[in-house]
């Protein structure tokens, strides 16, 4: 499996690839702290480098996690159409959580810090998502 993890602070991003290698979740982990980066990568990926599961942070300065969304609907549905994408936030509000439950290209809203249990149950998702 292939994940790409877009989170702004690297203290974050380094948890959550130690999460990641030590559950042996995924063979390839791509890590970007620059949205706008991550988002150029999405949008030329070719098809064996796309990803099937997109951790997304939501609050990140210049472009949010709902602007790389908005991004990706327009540009890349097609291309993304078997990556399953979760929001990981440390946001409460109910708002970012009935925007996430909105947008068809989030699977759901995760709280940081993502958790071993959490993993699991993202692990599922992904793998159901790709069953003939």
């Amino acid at each position: 499996m292939h994940i790409v993890l877009i989170d702004d602070d690297s203290t974050s991003i380094f948890l959550m690839r130690l999460l990641l290698q030590r559950e042996e979740f995924a063979e390839t982990i791509t890590a970007f702290q620059s949205p706008e980066e991550a988002l150029g990568f999405l949008q030329t990926a070719a098809p064996d480098q796309i990803p099937q599961v997109i951790l997304l942070d939501l609050n990140m300065p210049v472009m949010s996690g709902w602007d790389v969304l908005d991004a990706l609907k327009v540009e890349g549905s097609e291309q993304l159409s078997h990556c399953c994408i979760y929001i990981l936030t440390s946001s409460l509000a109910q708002a970012d959580r009935l925007r996430a439950e909105e947008n068809p290209l989030v699977m759901r809203l995760i709280h940081k810090p993502l958790d071993k249990s959490e993993l699991a149950v993202i692990k599922a998702e992904a793998n159901g998502q790709y069953r003939n």
